[in-house]
């Protein structure tokens, strides 16, 4: 016990430093202890794996907008794309690595609904980041991963938390995004969205709005979200910024 709440204070120090690469080195370290994770110390290792992450795919995006900018076969082109594959073997490495930790570290400890959605989200979201600059079969694969993932969290979700709390808004909110971003279809991530507003809705029409406010931003970030592919379906004019979109 005594060693896990050192790499647990170690990673909440690298963190406080900013030192990501750090933090997830302990929260690997965690999680290859077999331990069915605390609420802090999956928020520690996602948090840490999702800042490491997060910049390689914001410069993917930048490096793949330039990339369509250049004539096919100018210099300038080329030297963006081979930079773009560098950024690409690093995002699969590390989605990679996250996956690996979830599927032999993680899921079989999870002895919660909380634990097993949070657990299967994250692979959902891992695999769709893989999606995402992925092609052919690779991209395929992924995505079917993806679905899945989120699928059968989906199924665990309903089952076993109430529609306001954070973790179900999140995951909708996620797999309504894979709808939209990676299956092209935002008559779906409409759908998917919409429903989760609803039954969160009305939960906390019954309830009252107090304890839910991670709830409210949740569904803060799926009207926004709906908002845009409402108009987008209606032919309005749309202009995602993929910020926007953030994760449970």
């Amino acid at each position: 016990m005594k060693e896990r709440e050192k790499v647990v204070r170690l990673a909440k120090l690298a963190e406080q430093a900013e030192r990501y690469d750090d933090m997830v080195e302990f929260m690997k370290t965690l999680a290859r202890m077999d331990v069915d994770m605390s609420a802090e110390e999956r928020l520690l290792f996602s948090v840490g794996f999702k800042k490491t992450i997060g910049a390689r795919r914001a410069s993917w995006r930048i490096l793949e907008s330039l990339e369509q900018k250049v004539t096919a076969g100018e210099q300038p082109g080329v030297t963006i794309n081979g930079y773009k594959k560098k950024v690409e073997d690093e995002l699969r490495a590390v989605c990679n690595e996250v996956l690996s930790i979830i599927a032999i570290h993680c899921l079989p400890l999870a002895n919660s609904g909380e634990n097993v959605v949070f657990f299967y989200k994250m692979k959902g979201d891992y695999y769709r980041y893989l999606a995402e600059f992925s092609t052919g079969t690779e991209k395929k694969a992924a995505t079917d991963q993806s679905l899945m993932a989120y699928q059968h969290a989906m199924v665990v979700a309903s089952s076993e938390l109430s529609p306001a709390h954070q973790f179900r808004l999140g995951l909708a909110l996620n797999f309504s995004v894979f709808f939209y971003e990676i299956m092209n279809s935002p008559e779906r991530a409409s759908q998917v969205a919409k429903q989760a507003l609803d039954e969160a809705t009305a939960e906390i029409n019954s309830a009252g709005v107090e304890g839910y406010k991670d709830s409210m931003l949740m569904m803060q970030l799926l009207k926004e979200n709906l908002a845009l592919w409402t108009s987008e379906l209606t032919g309005g004019e749309t202009s995602k910024d993929d910020d926007v979109v953030m994760e449970g």
